[in-house]
């Protein structure tokens, strides 16, 4: 299940990707499947090493094209281990609502990525959240849990604080967010409930299956309660600034 949508966010065979929080991989595994060279990185190193094993069935099964290559290593998303310019490509997908420092995570993105390059961010959005927060605190109140609800336009202003241009956004997977309502109303930790059971099974074939009519109505429905916000981004070519603050080939720096 991508919350990226990959119409919107254009990716070549070649592209250096960084799927940042890559969780159990499946940002990664579309972009290796496209012909990209990945690095799928997360901190939690148990899921690291699925995505790995997941990433060398790939290879042995042929699922990705000549030249694709893909790596998992753990990884601090506030000190990632890469030169500055590294990547052509950076996603970082329902992450930021966990991390304190979020400008620091952005911060980061912006360093390794390339001129030029595109950014795809995801978050819970807003008002299916508020939801969720008022339903249950077990909900967001567990370690290493949802820490903050972002509202579009706070989001994509933190985005252009940080020097990308914003160029598109929507939600998804609207069909989740009564899910997760009815997890947050029984209880998170239950899963023995009826009506979770029951929606459990309904997103499983839905998956599974794609039939047409939940298809139309997840895209009717993504407007009003999509369960995620989506935001894309590009980091634009920028001249190097002169100490004066104006373009090093401006008239301006040029008089100093």
């Amino acid at each position: 299940m991508l919350t990226v949508d990959f119409s919107r966010f254009p990716l070549a065979p070649g592209d250096r990707v960084l799927d940042l929080g890559c969780g159990a991989g499946r940002h990664a595994f579309e972009c290796y499947r496209r012909g990209a060279r990945v690095v799928a990185l997360d901190r939690n190193g148990e899921e690291i090493r699925e995505v790995a094993r997941w990433f060398a069935a790939m290879k042995e099964a042929g699922e990705a094209p000549e030249g694709a290559t893909a790596t998992a290593m753990e990884g601090d998303a506030l000190a990632l281990p890469f030169p500055d310019e590294s990547f052509d490509v950076v996603i970082i997908s329902e992450v930021m609502e966990h991390i304190p420092d979020d400008k620091g995570v952005l911060a980061e993105m912006v360093r390794v990525l390339k001129p030029g390059g595109r950014i795809a961010i995801t978050v819970p959005r807003h008002g299916p959240e508020k939801i969720c927060w008022a339903l249950s605190d077990a909900y967001h109140e567990v370690e290493g849990g949802h820490i903050r609800i972002y509202r579009a336009d706070e989001l994509l202003a933190r985005i252009r604080e940080a020097g990308l241009r914003p160029y598109g956004s929507h939600h998804a997977h609207a069909l989740h967010s009564p899910y997760w309502w009815l997890k947050c109303a029984f209880g998170v930790d239950n899963d023995k409930a009826l009506p979770v059971r029951a929606y459990h099974k309904l997103l499983v074939w839905d998956i599974m299956k794609k039939p047409l009519a939940t298809r139309i109505a997840e895209q009717a429905l993504n407007p009003l309660i999509g369960k995620s916000f989506v935001a894309y981004a590009t980091k634009p070519h920028l001249p190097r600034l002169a100490e004066s603050g104006a373009p090093a080939n401006s008239p301006e720096a040029a008089a100093k």
